[in-house]
């Protein structure tokens, strides 16, 4: 097995590679398939976590307990892709190499024998690395050392080689001070959200429940709790919080029959700080040691009943678990208004009851959507919020900082 230095290069003796990068910190790992001009074909040539395969080349995830890796077969890459280059970033936001620096094992991928190990020397401020490359030259293949680093995380590895790239929301600006107007006439109540046919056999539509004697909260004691955008509901029954295994199912049908829909719905949990704890999603079905799971991916959103569906032990969680945000996206790139009949609902995981539901009736032409929140209260009991907040980005890492804004 050869020790590469950076620039260093070896011809490939198997057709079939794998390069798993590894380090003291959980990293992303990704491959992009490059042209002769060293920039992607389209977008579906960055490999990664969220959209795992490609012509030729596939993300392998190590489940936390492997590194992750970008497996690559020669043979059945595209004509025209002459490079493809791996890369890692640490999973946690901002966090830079410094102290942790990563070595790429590159395998043969059938018999998983090493061939080569590269470890970049003497980083420090860098975000994100191109690590090796796979390269033809000469009608042959290569692996070549590179260790070139970012600070600006693998958004600007990305843009390097022309990927689309979704930009963080602005904030928007504070409002100017002023007084007070008067208060309007009360509104009318809202209407009852309609029960989404598709779950059999359905339930009659109940209004929402009556606020608890003395609490002015909403509760689960008058049994399923159909909420309004904004409105929220104490997990409480009978006097006590609900402390068991609940379901969140997410659901949608395209607006538009015999036209796929694939959206990918996410689970974000955050400490009392709004801290970033982590991320449950269809590559990462498991976190939180083992009190959030996630069903898997529906690439199609046909069919009855829900297509995703995130368990979460409220027992089990962690302490410094606050908050919970459950999201959409699109990572195609399909906007919101191509989306029917979307909802989520909250289930208890035994009996399979609907305790609370949220259908979304509008919608805007954009590629994430945060649906609901749970958040645990002083008292120990958690508050279910429906949300229906429609964000800028195709994937749950850009939905990160907008839902932490919103807890």
């Amino acid at each position: 097995m050869t020790a590469m230095t950076p620039g260093s290069n070896i011809p490939l003796t198997a057709t079939r590679v794998a390069v798993d990068v590894a380090a003291p910190v959980r990293l992303d790992v990704s491959g992009l398939l490059l042209g002769a001009n060293g920039k992607v074909r389209s977008d579906d040539d960055f490999i990664f976590y969220n959209q795992p395969a490609g012509p030729g080349v596939t993300y392998r995830s190590g489940g936390g307990t492997a590194p992750d890796a970008i497996l690559v077969d020669t043979a059945a890459l595209p004509a025209g892709v002459e490079r493809i280059v791996v890369t890692a970033s640490p999973d946690a936001a901002g966090q830079t190499f410094q102290g942790i620096e990563p070595t790429a094992t590159i395998r043969n991928a059938d018999d998983g024998s090493p061939l080569a190990t590269f470890t970049p020397p003497s980083l420090t401020t860098e975000t994100a690395l191109v690590v090796v490359e796979i390269y033809l030259r000469n009608g042959a293949w290569k692996a070549r050392a590179v260790g070139q680093g970012y600070a600006n995380g693998l958004a600007g590895i990305a843009t390097d080689f022309g990927v689309s790239v979704d930009e963080e929301p602005a904030a928007p600006p504070a409002p100017a001070a002023q007084a007070a107007p008067p208060a309007p006439p009360a509104p009318p109540a809202p209407p009852v959200a309609p029960v989404d046919p598709r779950v059999a056999p359905p339930a009659p539509a109940a209004p929402p429940a009556a606020p608890a004697p003395g609490t002015g909260k909403i509760n689960l004691d008058k049994g399923r709790v159909s909420l309004q955008k904004n409105q929220t509901v104490s997990l409480v029954k009978g006097g006590r919080p609900l402390l068991s295994q609940v379901k969140m199912g997410l659901g949608w049908e395209p607006a538009y029959r015999g036209k796929d829909i694939d959206l990918d719905a996410s689970v974000i949990a955050y400490g009392p700080q709004r801290n970033h704890l982590d991320s449950c999603y269809f590559g990462k079905l498991t976190i939180l040691n083992g009190s959030v799971k996630h069903s898997g991916d529906n690439l199609t959103g046909e069919g009855a009943g829900d297509d995703e569906v995130i368990t979460v032990d409220l027992g089990r969680l962690p302490a410094e678990v606050s908050g919970l945000v459950f999201t959409v996206n699109s990572f195609s790139g399909q906007k919101f208004t191509e989306v029917a009949k979307a909802y989520c609902r909250l289930l208890d995981a035994a009996t399979g009851e609907e305790l609370v539901r949220f259908d979304l009736t509008t919608a805007e032409p954009q590629t994430g959507v945060m649906m609901a929140k749970l958040i645990r209260q002083f008292s120990g009991e958690w508050e279910m919020t429906a949300m229906g907040e429609f964000v800028k980005s195709r994937t749950v890492r850009g939905m990160v900082k907008p839902a932490a804004q919103a807890l």
